[in-house]
């Protein structure tokens, strides 16, 4: 006999025997590896996307290559799946059917989610239901044909599983079998960010469970079912206030200095304006594209345009909004402050407070400070959030007769020509602040005001909409500021234009190329919105320095003669009007503009973090000292 023959015999028959134990603790279910497979994929789908801007179908299908864990997608799936087997027969099959169902309606959400906001849902958008009012056709509008992918599996699985009464008819259940994939699944989850994080493996990533300024980076580590498990752990962590430790606010004051440019000379604009009332308009959606811009020889904003002859125009002026979008070009203009990275600033923090905004600065000046939506007071929470930020007077939807709504409310044509009288009854001097509202998506303008004479294929597009809403607003701000103009309001009063963020190309930029009728100049916007300075005194300049919303404040009151002593430690924005510095950062982080080279950069970049930290740790109340 051979011993060494018996012995690999033997070892032989124990690793075959182990491999049969083991076959026989994997699961049997054919619809447990499908559910896993078909969420794999659907996930895949999200991935494409939020990663692509205009995604592909060979791009989506290709999303895997943008994944740094891919089990990590496998286990953070499975960890759901897995209870099924605490459940036998039929009830096995339906809870599968059923977690597909859930997973692939949150796939939408996300999807749909970013499509109008660049941005993942989290928490912190349950707060915001309020917004949704008259928000149905922006909602819908949003819904691209792709998005069968997400359910079309289950014309099939639920009608054959209702047919196959049998199927499943008796199924086990399987407590060990949960228990060892709900540990190995968890266990997995956990390991891979502890590596990452506190192990330090991977020099690539600085975090593993960390929201990112790109949603795509965030989703594509953690796996769209991993971010909202990461949304969910940052939702409590960040329920307190953020208290800064002595390194927090050394970097706050550092990021201040290096920030503001000294020995600058002034120069011919520095109190240009002082004592004349100050009158904002922040108009909805407005993009730069269509300034100075004809369609079949008819120009878009004619009204703009004349405005223009006496004007400031910041031809490259950018959009840096991030969830809060509306609320968050609000915020910006009236405290040079960025909004926080997640959720809205004004729903989360409403109470904050900011000595230095603008309304307080003027106030301070003696000037009487006025808010003046045509929506409700609810809508992104501006009416607590502007009072807080100091305005003196706030009016609302409820100080308005509502005789006319077009999308989300009162048309700009009933609101502008009711808003005239209350202005000129101010005490001057005054800031107005006011916002439009119809030009908002989807741009389905009523047949009757669509006064742009262009081709039907053309009109019918969102393109086409957005063109002809804007040409009605524009329409109406030349109605409001020729009644301000007879009345002599306006002659004493500085008027500032802009778009609270982009609208045909942040919500519908994948369908514009390949509108029927599209232009050249209409393809790309690349975020930017016009700013627009006027008084009847001026003489039309361009400026061409490339600056963001977050600088609007300070380069108002270095026009309305304010000393910077009263804002430059706490304004986050630059002078446009006295800088050697061309730049904006976008919500997302990138960079846009001239720099000396990437210190310089970073340096501007990593005022997204300091603004979250001003923001969440209520800073300018609760840190006295660096006011």
């Amino acid at each position: 006999m051979d011993f060494n023959n018996t012995k690999e015999y033997s070892y032989r028959d124990k690793v075959i025997e182990l491999l049969k134990k083991v076959t026989e603790i994997l699961p049997k279910s054919k619809l447990f590896y499908y559910t896993i497979l078909i969420l794999f994929a659907k996930s895949l789908i999200v991935i494409g996307d939020v990663y692509y801007e205009n995604p592909t179908f060979k791009q989506a299908i290709t999303a895997y290559t943008k994944i740094s864990h891919v089990y990590i997608y496998i286990y953070f799936i499975m960890l759901f799946v897995a209870f099924s087997y605490l459940f036998k027969n039929r009830a096995h099959m339906w809870f599968l059917i059923i977690i597909n169902i859930v997973f692939s309606i949150l796939f939408i959400a996300d999807v749909w989610y970013y499509r109008g906001f660049s941005a993942l849902p989290t928490l912190y958008s349950l707060k915001e239901t309020g917004n949704l009012d008259n928000l149905s056709d922006a909602v819908i509008s949003l819904i691209h044909k792709s998005d069968i992918l997400f359910i079309i599996d289950f014309f099939i699985l639920i009608p054959f599983s209702i047919i196959n009464k049998k199927m499943y008819k008796d199924h086990s259940r399987n407590v060990i079998l949960f228990v060892i994939l709900f540990i190995l699944s968890a266990t997995y989850t956990i390991y891979v960010p502890f590596k990452v994080d506190n192990l330090k493996l991977y020099d690539k990533e600085e975090s593993f469970f960390t929201i990112r300024w790109k949603p795509s980076i965030t989703v594509c580590n953690a796996s769209p079912i991993g971010y909202h498990y990461l949304d969910i752990y940052n939702f409590f962590k960040d329920s307190k206030r953020l208290i800064l430790s002595k390194t927090d606010k050394k970097e706050i004051k550092t990021w201040f200095d290096a920030k503001n440019e000294n020995n600058l000379p002034d120069n011919q604009y520095k109190g240009m304006f002082k004592g004349k009332n100050l009158l904002v308009i922040q108009v909805e959606s407005l993009e730069n594209f269509v300034v100075g811009k004809s369609v079949n020889g008819q120009e878009i904003t004619p009204n703009i345009n004349k405005l223009l002859n006496n004007s400031l125009y910041f031809n490259n002026y950018n959009e840096e909004v991030n969830e809060g979008t509306t609320s968050d070009a609000e915020l910006m203009t009236n405290t040079s402050i960025y909004p926080v990275r997640t959720g809205s600033t004004f729903f989360r923090y409403p109470d904050n407070k900011y000595y230095n905004s603008m309304p307080k600065i003027l106030q301070r000046q003696g000037y009487f400070t006025q808010a003046i939506h045509p929506d409700k007071g609810s809508y992104w929470n501006w009416m607590p959030a502007l009072s807080s930020i100091g305005f003196q007077k706030c009016i609302d939807a409820s100080k308005f007769n509502i005789d006319e709504t077009i999308g989300l409310g009162l048309s700009d044509a009933s609101f502008l020509r009711q808003a005239a009288p209350i202005i000129e009854k101010n005490k001057q001097p005054y800031y107005n602040f006011m916002i439009t509202l119809t030009s908002h998506s989807p741009f389905d303008l009523p047949k009757k005001y669509r006064e742009l004479k262009i081709d039907s294929g053309l009109d019918k597009s969102h393109l086409g909409g957005y063109l002809q809403s804007v040409h009605y607003t524009d329409k109406q701000i030349g109605i409001f500021l020729d009644k301000l103009r007879s009345s002599g309001d306006l002659k004493n009063t500085v008027v500032v234009l802009y778009g609270d963020h982009c609208g045909v190309h942040k919500y519908y930029q994948d369908e514009v190329p390949e509108t029927k009728g599209v232009e050249s100049w209409m393809i790309d916007n690349h975020k930017q919105i016009p700013l627009i300075i006027y008084n009847a005194a001026l003489k039309k300049q361009e400026i061409t320095t490339t600056g963001g919303e977050i600088d609007l404040m300070p380069t108002l009151l270095y026009l309305m003669g304010v000393d910077k002593k009263e804002y430059q430690n706490t304004a986050m924005g630059r002078n446009l009007l006295k800088t050697k510095e061309s730049y904006a950062v976008w919500s997302n982080g990138q960079y846009i503009g001239k720099s000396d080279n990437k210190k310089q950069e970073q340096q501007a970049v990593d005022g997204l973090d300091i603004g979250d930290k001003l923001i969440r740790s209520d800073y300018f109340k609760t840190y006295p000292e660096y006011k």
